[in-house]
């Protein structure tokens, strides 16, 4: 007789509200600012709200409910925003200072306009050290993942082979190490941002395909941690 397989139960997802506490938790655990910043964006909307619905002359029972409502909702979304973004940075300085923490932020942070990739163009093998390349509106950025006194020399390297093949196109150095003067992991997606636009979108497909065409990877490349799947340490 043939046994009847039961269905698969559904793996039960958590809830918005839970995933939202667990990002609550994590961020506060890895920032001490992210308590002040998340009540700062909440508490005055709530305020003004209030202000707004009792304190104008002339207002009505439906201006009472609605500004303070509104002064709510206002407040709640502030709280998401800076929430998202207390969290990100928190995820990256789990992973700050590891080898392809550069190329987790260009994969899952940089935005639109700049063809990136989580992959180096080039690996010391002795020190792991490496560089990133993005290509956008700005020109070509070359990103030194490590000290800046052994990157230096690797994206003199780098911007030798660039300006062979593309002369007339802008190169710019943008360090992430422990220099004082270097860029912090969390704040790269901003540097390259701040880089004064100088080709046109399809000058920068040209430049990437060119460049494309004439990268080969190292061995040994390692690729770019994902700091959504990053787990704290466990303590001995």
């Amino acid at each position: 007789m043939a046994r009847i397989e039961q269905p698969a139960k559904k793996v039960k997802q958590p809830n918005r509200v839970k995933q939202m506490w667990d990002v609550f938790q994590m961020t506060r655990k890895y920032d001490n600012r992210a308590v002040p910043y998340l009540l700062l964006g909440f508490v005055p909307p709530i305020l003004v709200g209030f202000a707004l619905g009792f304190l104008l002359p002339g207002s009505s029972l439906l201006t009472r409910i609605s500004y303070p409502i509104i002064g709510l909702l206002a407040g709640l979304l502030l709280v998401l925003i800076i929430l998202g973004r207390r969290a990100e940075r928190a995820a990256y300085s789990q992973i700050e200072g590891q080898a392809g923490a550069v190329g987790a932020v260009l994969k899952n942070s940089v935005r639109r306009g700049w063809q990136t990739s989580e992959m180096p163009i080039n690996v010391s093998p002795r020190t792991q050290d490496a560089v990133y390349r993005a290509i956008g509106r700005g020109g070509i950025a070359l990103i030194g993942e490590g000290p800046k006194s052994r990157t230096q020399r690797m994206l003199d390297d780098e911007r030798r082979t660039v300006a062979r093949v593309l002369p007339n196109v802008p190169v710019t150095y943008v360090y992430v190490g422990p220099d004082a003067d270097s860029t912090p992991l969390y704040k790269l997606p901003a540097r390259l941002q701040r880089i004064k636009p100088a080709l046109r979108k399809a000058e920068v497909l040209a430049v990437s395909n060119r460049l494309a065409s004439l990268s080969k990877p190292p061995v040994g490349i390692p690729k770019g941690i994902d700091p959504n799947r990053v787990r704290a340490q466990r303590s001995r």
